[in-house]
């Protein structure tokens, strides 16, 4: 059994080449989409790792370096070179100190971090400063900090070198995300998606032309949905969705082995489905049958086939009648010339058992050459018994008078056997059995498909699918 989901893989074609060409197309395609959906999250990485990849990206997502905070490392670079030329003394050193105290305060005040949801670098950066002075307002640790009391006392050096290796970085993460016309941020991944979306546009015209060709009744919309899941190369949302075509190509053009996947993933969908799918339809049978026994369909249907409920028939037979009918046809004409030997062998055990209770036969037996009377006669008479009875029988089945008969018989039977069930509330106690036990079938059906599950019936049919592949 092959689910829905499965993609079957299509039969050898002349042109594998291509479709492996534009499969290996795809896969690019997809882990470029998978690039820049992660660009955003993991610029921090790309930012430390591979910071020329940031110089050339950066412009695609609209990304450029925050104003306040790249002044402020700016400030920073100043300082550094004014205290190597004047030294930390110098009035030129204070002033710039001066700015970076009232720069620090503004950052902490406005967040310029919280635009690209970096707040979460400065409180790292507030935390390095306080524990670097031991101060427990960000504020005065930064006015400590950026004075020339504690850079005299600490070592200027060492303390731009502590700022330069673990809070710049910090600050650089941050940045300014420019917003389009539509209130979103600005994004032109789309003019590097353009020449594939373009390429498969092209393709999938190209293979809906062809599907209509080998399929003259099919109409483009039908051609289309040949190949429905190529739509998703097309899509410019949600281009993750595109995993399903690559892999969906990836497969077919024999690149990558799926079959184990697809195996598996039929398995699981399968045997869920399968075993829920019977239970439901076991359930629901059982369930008719018991509405049907305690609405009392049953005994109306067997004893008043005209007066029942509406009633959907297909042959207008009446099938019980019509089996009963058929069952003394088979009895009288098949079964009972089978059995003919053992009924006289049953009817002469009988009557010998009744002769040689009598005074009379048994005084026989003492009689030489009458001994086996008692038998002879218990014979004779089963055999012309059963002959008898077998003859009447088979005179009755095919003589008209007789076929009248055995049909009256089966309507009195039946209407007699409604008078006795119906008696001391007897087809009552029957229907309550009835559905007593069709509940108890109902309960251990469910039991048994939980216990035993669809796991080996599916074994079994992929073992069977490897017969017929070999």
């Amino acid at each position: 059994m092959q689910s829905t989901l499965a993609i079957r893989k299509p039969p050898v074609r002349r042109h594998r080449w291509f479709e492996r060409l534009m499969a290996i197309i795809a896969t690019i395609n997809f882990v470029l989409v998978l690039f820049d959906l992660s660009y955003i999250p993991w610029r921090d990485f790309y930012l430390r790792e591979i910071p020329s990849l940031i110089q050339v990206y950066d412009p695609i997502k609209g990304i450029e370096p925050h104003r306040e905070t790249q002044a402020y490392l700016n400030r920073v670079n100043e300082l550094e070179q004014q205290v190597m030329q004047t030294g930390l003394e110098s009035a030129e050193v204070e002033s710039l100190l001066q700015d970076l105290r009232s720069r620090s305060n503004e950052m902490i005040e406005d967040n310029p971090f919280a635009l690209a949801k970096k707040s979460g670098a400065l409180e790292k950066i507030k935390n390095q400063v306080r524990d670097r002075v031991g101060k427990e307002s960000a504020h005065q640790a930064f006015n400590q900090f950026w004075s020339q009391a504690y850079l005299s006392q600490a070592g200027w050096q060492q303390e731009l070198n502590f700022f330069n290796t673990e809070t710049r970085p910090l600050i650089q993460t941050n940045y300014y995300r420019s917003l389009g016309i539509n209130g979103k941020f600005f994004d032109e991944f789309w003019l590097l998606d353009l020449p594939f979306t373009i390429l498969f546009a092209l393709e999938f015209l190209v293979r809906t032309f062809y599907i209509r060709r080998q399929y003259p009744n099919f109409s483009w919309l039908q051609g289309m949905l040949r190949r429905w899941y190529d739509l998703f190369l097309l899509l410019p949302l949600w281009r993750w969705l595109r995993v399903i075509p690559v892999t969906v190509r990836l497969y077919q053009s024999e690149l990558l082995n799926f079959e184990p996947v697809r195996q598996q993933i039929n398995h699981d969908f399968v045997a869920n489905f399968a075993e829920e799918l019977t239970e439901i339809m076991g359930i629901q049978v059982i369930n008719q049958m018991q509405g049907a026994i305690q609405r009392g369909d049953l005994a109306r249907r067997l004893f008043h086939p005209g007066n029942s409920r509406p009633y959907i028939n297909i042959n207008n037979t009446n099938e019980v009648q019509a089996i009963a009918t058929r069952l003394i046809n088979l009895s009288v004409h098949n079964v009972l010339p089978k059995i003919q030997p053992d009924l006289e062998a049953l009817v002469h055990h009988s009557l010998e058992s009744s002769l040689n209770q009598f005074p009379v036969f048994q005084q026989f037996q003492n009689i030489p050459g009458l001994s086996r009377l008692p038998s002879q006669i218990s014979e004779n008479l089963a055999k012309n018994l059963s002959q008898t009875a077998y003859s009447n029988a088979l005179k009755a089945v095919e003589d008209p008078v007789g076929t009248e008969l055995t049909t009256r018989l089966i309507d009195n039977f039946g209407k007699a056997l409604e008078v006795e069930l119906q008696k001391k509330d007897n087809f009552k106690e029957i229907e309550s059995l009835l559905v007593d036990m069709l509940e108890e079938i109902k309960i251990n059906y469910v039991k048994g498909i939980a216990e035993a599950g669809m796991d080996k019936i599916l074994d079994e049919v992929e073992q069977l699918h490897q017969i017929v592949r070999r």
